[in-house]
């Protein structure tokens, strides 16, 4: 409320502009040569694009989440200062706001396509580049497996933008990430997308926000039937076909396609910021990590025990690094 409040007080006009919109695509062909029948992408803006049109910022939501969730980011105390920037955050496909398997009227549940992060990136760039009119770009940045398609970015249209902000995200599945991502999906596919597997499956996702430090230090064991409860409940608003649309791009998700990090460095042409959890759980960070070597580009890491919800425990820090690369 408090954020609401202070957005309103900055500028109603910015905050207006915050509405739910779409983009309607029609037939969206993906990589796997699949179609999307009469593909929408959600979107929302905050901020005025500037004369010259070079102040726009794409920002690419997380896993499962969606437009409105990540509103705060275009906060003028956030990174994305909707002041200074036209802020546009796209719903990724599967969201249950663009195309999902939820929301589908010919091609629902499991007879919706297999969608990948580059089409993600490719839904966005249409948005941007023919709904939105935008030549270019002055940045992407996203978290987690916004972050994931911010790398994609980075590669599928190096010219678009100035510069990049990966944020908790990897420009490859490891075999860990893969072996996370694929329980979960196991457990959804077995338990045939029931609410009891989404229960399951809920629980499994928590825990890997946070190191295991964490857990212990925060939730005392008496606490504990309360925290299972609350997955529980949560677990029913959850919509399986969509979580597990979304895990399998995420399993498919691999920048170099068959080349090594130093054969792509030279095709990347936005200047890049990376941020990562050196204790992250829930992606692992080590090549993102190796690939700030090879790029030579600025690396933060975001210390502490909060593993992938370092975020938010060390987002004062996360801010300042954001708004030095974006503002010089």
């Amino acid at each position: 409320m408090k954020k609401i409040l202070f957005l309103l007080l900055c500028g109603l006009a910015n905050w207006a502009t915050a509405q739910q919109k779409f983009y309607q695509l029609g037939d969206f062909k993906l990589e796997n040569r699949q179609v999307i029948k009469d593909c929408k992408i959600g979107y929302r803006t905050f901020g005025k694009l500037n004369a010259s049109k070079s102040n726009a910022v794409l920002v690419p939501t997380w896993f499962t989440g969606n437009s409105q969730q990540k509103s705060f980011v275009a906060d003028p105390k956030s990174f994305v200062d909707s002041t200074k920037y036209f802020v546009i955050i796209v719903d990724a496909l599967g969201n249950g706001v663009s195309s999902s398997p939820s929301n589908s009227t010919s091609q629902k549940n499991q007879l919706f396509p297999t969608f990948n992060i580059r089409d993600m990136v490719t839904a966005s760039y249409k948005l941007s580049s023919e709904h939105l009119k935008l030549s270019h770009l002055y940045a992407v940045t996203g978290i987690s497996m916004g972050g994931m398609q911010t790398f994609q970015w980075m590669l599928s249209y190096p010219e678009y933008m100035d510069k990049i902000v990966p944020i908790i995200g990897s420009p490859q599945q490891s075999s860990y990430d893969k072996l996370f991502w694929n329980l979960q999906l196991n457990l959804i596919e077995r338990g045939n997308y029931s609410p009891e597997a989404m229960a399951s499956v809920n629980a499994l996702h928590q825990m890997h926000l946070w190191t295991p430090s964490y857990r212990a230090q925060n939730t005392p064991t008496t606490t504990y039937p309360e925290l299972i409860g609350k997955l529980e409940k949560e677990a029913q608003t959850l919509n399986a076909y969509d979580w597990a649309a979304q895990l399998r791009a995420m399993l498919q998700q691999d920048i170099y396609q068959g080349k090594t990090p130093q054969e792509i460095a030279p095709l990347v042409k936005a200047k890049v910021m990376i941020l990562v959890a050196p204790e992250d759980q829930m992606v692992n960070p080590l090549a993102a990590i190796q690939l700030s070597k090879i790029l030579k580009c600025p690396l933060v890491l975001l210390e502490g025990n909060c593993g992938h919800m370092s975020t938010s425990c060390q987002s004062e820090q996360m801010i300042a690094h954001i708004k030095g690369f974006l503002d010089k």
